[in-house]
Order: structure tokens, then sequence, then C-alpha cells
């Protein structure tokens, strides 16, 4: 099916959060990824369905240790596991050095990702730097989404590290990239902002495919947060899960035979379920 990658050029704008608010509400199948090279903290923060904590041996690092001389497909969900409420994960890495040594592992894994026959795939890519390794990944992706929020310094990173990005995928031989830009902004300013952050980037020729907004929620960051996944009815009504479903409704779209369905009315999906 879709693989949609997450990044940010610099600090922490809400990837992680974002990554895990459109999981939630995704209309197909879908497995979250943790493909930070920094380090991820769903092993830490969720509990499997039966209350206890995740299991550490699955994961990324048992699919590149299982994986040394041929991956194959049916390995992602061999390593997998689920945490309360539904959602299918990869728990990534815990810590920088463990990432160090998993820069062969990025272009197999974002092609096992991006032709997963049961489900799309979101990957949370964490920040991304110059061109390397996890830029692999990057290419096996049919949507590269870069979160930022509508501050000047963080757009000019954002154009300067889309125009750099659109030079690596070519060097990969992937012609015609095109970023999507996912804003991050308070309830009230958000469409404008999508619209200043779509019109910056354009003017300084970067490829932009769909500018999309977040809401910027404290409260439903916390609910979506919460070290026991207790998710119901009040995450579902916040500003942050009504707009993720709008993003996630324009961004499956991508999907080849993906659909742009309205999810307005739906509760959360498969994945949260009151608890």
């Amino acid at each position: 099916m879709a693989l949609i990658t997450l990044a940010a050029d610099k600090g922490a704008p809400g990837v992680t959060t974002a990554a895990l608010a459109l999981a939630s509400v995704w209309p197909n199948p879908v497995l979250l990824a943790e493909c930070d090279p920094s380090g991820g903290d769903l092993m830490f923060r969720f509990p499997a369905p039966d209350g206890h904590r995740l299991d550490p041996r699955r994961g990324l690092l048992s699919l590149a240790v299982a994986g040394r001389r041929d991956y194959q497909q049916q390995q992602i969900w061999q390593h997998a596991q689920k945490i309360h409420g539904g959602l299918d994960v990869l728990v990534g890495v815990t810590n920088a050095e463990q990432g160090a040594g998993l820069g062969s592992l990025w272009g197999p894994l974002g092609k096992m990702l991006s032709a997963m026959p049961e489900a799309d795939a979101i990957a949370d890519c964490g920040r991304i730097g110059p061109d390397g390794p996890a830029y692999d990944l990057l290419a096996a992706a049919d949507a590269v989404v870069l979160v930022t929020r509508p501050d000047v310094a963080e757009v000019i990173r954002l154009r300067d590290r889309a125009a750099a990005m659109a030079i690596a995928m070519e060097r990969r031989g992937k012609r015609g990239f095109a970023i999507d830009v996912l804003v991050i902004a308070d309830p009230q300013q958000l469409k404008d902002a999508e619209a200043e952050v779509a019109h910056a980037v354009a003017q300084a020729g970067v490829p932009l495919r769909r500018t999309v907004g977040l809401a910027r929620d404290q409260k439903g960051a916390v609910l979506l947060s919460g070290a026991w996944g207790a998710w119901g009815g009040k995450l579902d009504r916040t500003l942050l899960m009504r707009t993720a479903r709008e993003v996630a409704g324009s961004l499956c779209s991508v999907s080849p035979g993906g659909t742009a369905q309205d999810d307005s009315s739906r509760p959360l999906t498969h994945q949260v379920r009151a608890g």
C-alpha cells in the first residue's frame, strides 16, 4: 500500500505527536514505524494490550538482526507489536548510539514498508539532517511530509531542507519529487498559517505538493501521549484529533488506489478505543 514519512529539519516541532495522531485516525489499516535514528519513546510511553510493557526484544533492532543477509516482506509483522488501543507499531531504537549502526537498514526498510499489501505505513523519521542513509527510506515513500511551526526561522529551514531533499532524491532516481508540508499552529490561525507557509515555500521554488494543518492543542497532545494509552471519548473530541482526521484524509489520497473520504464523523478508529 502506501508509505507516508514525517520528518522535521530541526528541533521537535511535533513530528511524533503528528505521526501518532494520524495513525490513530488513518482511514486504512496502518502500521506506525519509529524510524528516528536518534531514538524513539513508544517503548516507554505505551503498554501492550494486556497492560504490561512492550517487548524490548521486538522492533527495529531485532528486524535489523533478522535481516542481516536478506530482508523478507513478512519480517515486518514478525517484529511489530500492538499498543493499548490496538495500534500496530514497529518500535524504534531508544538512543542515537543504536541508530548509528542501522545505516544499511533504511533502504530495505523503506521498500518493505511501501510494499506491504495489507496496510499503509506511517514512519516517524524525527529530525532529518544532511543527505545520508536515512534518505534511502524517504526515497521509497509515497509522501514525504515535513512538519513545521509557522514562524520565519522554521519555514526558512524547511525550505532549505526541502531543496536539499529534492537533490538527494534525484540522485536516487526519484523524479518529480515534491514535499507535503504539515503546519502545526494555533487553531484560530491554522488556515492562515497554512496559506502563509505554502506561499513562502512556493516563492522559493521548492517542489510542494500540498500544505495541511494540524491544530496546536496541548490538551489533545497530553491525552494522546498518556503513558498508559488512556485514549477515549475526550481525546476524540479534541481539536488535535479533529484536524488529524482532515490531514489523514488528504494524505491517504497519495496512496495508490487511496481515497480522501470524509472521515469527520468517525470515532477514533481501530487503533483508539475508550478504555
